[in-house]
């Protein structure tokens, strides 16, 4: 970002006509991190509501870049806020004691050809991670449209029946109540009931 971009910026956040304080310094790279989490958005979602390609908000989140004026402008109408708001920095005198109770049966349904989730904690916002109840429709893994693959690291818990868990680096393993895997969500992986049952099993996705 050029030293008349920075200038056109602040000139924005002050046009409210409102005695100018002086800025505090800001990782914009984190900033934009923490206001795409609070979405619940994956990178790939995010820059797609931006019009700017995964790769380039990869590297502005991670200072690997610095965004033009542009860019900038496009990140804060995808975030759904102002360009002045992009450059404030979050109060840090709050505390942090958030809390989200799920009652059994009553979370968020998300249905698809091959599970039913039930997504937990819905109500909470900049959520670190995704927990989700799946039930497994699936019986034979020619009923996915390829691999699932996504961003981050993902663990597995079977709570009812058996599963096949099915990944493009290993042999596939029979899974029972109680057994659990821990994996990299990067890696295509499938997951099919093969009790008599639909297989339930908890999900929890870090989100990047």
């Amino acid at each position: 970002m050029t030293e008349h971009d920075k200038a056109s910026i602040i000139k924005i956040a002050r046009a409210d006509g409102k005695k100018a304080e002086p800025l505090e310094p800001l990782n914009l790279g984190a900033r934009v991190r923490d206001l795409r989490k609070a979405k619940n958005w994956t990178l790939e979602q995010a820059a797609q509501q931006a019009g700017l390609a995964r790769s380039t908000l990869s590297k502005i989140e991670n200072e690997q870049m610095s965004p033009t004026f542009e860019a900038v402008k496009k990140l804060a109408e995808g975030l759904d806020i102002s360009v002045p708001q992009l450059f404030t920095p979050p109060k840090t005198d709050q505390v942090m004691a958030r809390m989200a109770i799920t009652k059994n049966g009553e979370g968020k349904p998300h249905l698809t050809p091959t599970y039913e989730h039930e997504m937990l904690a819905a109500s909470m916002t900049q959520k670190s991670m995704l927990p989700y109840r799946a039930r497994v429709r699936a019986r034979r893994v020619d009923e996915f449209d390829g691999w699932v693959r996504h961003d981050g690291e993902e663990f597995l818990y079977v709570l009812s029946g058996v599963i096949q868990f099915y990944t493009e680096h290993y042999e596939p393993v029979e899974m029972r109540r109680g057994d659990s895997v821990y994996y990299d969500a990067a890696m295509g992986h499938n997951v099919i009931s093969t009790s008599q049952e639909d297989a339930v099993i908890l999900w929890v996705t870090t989100l990047n």
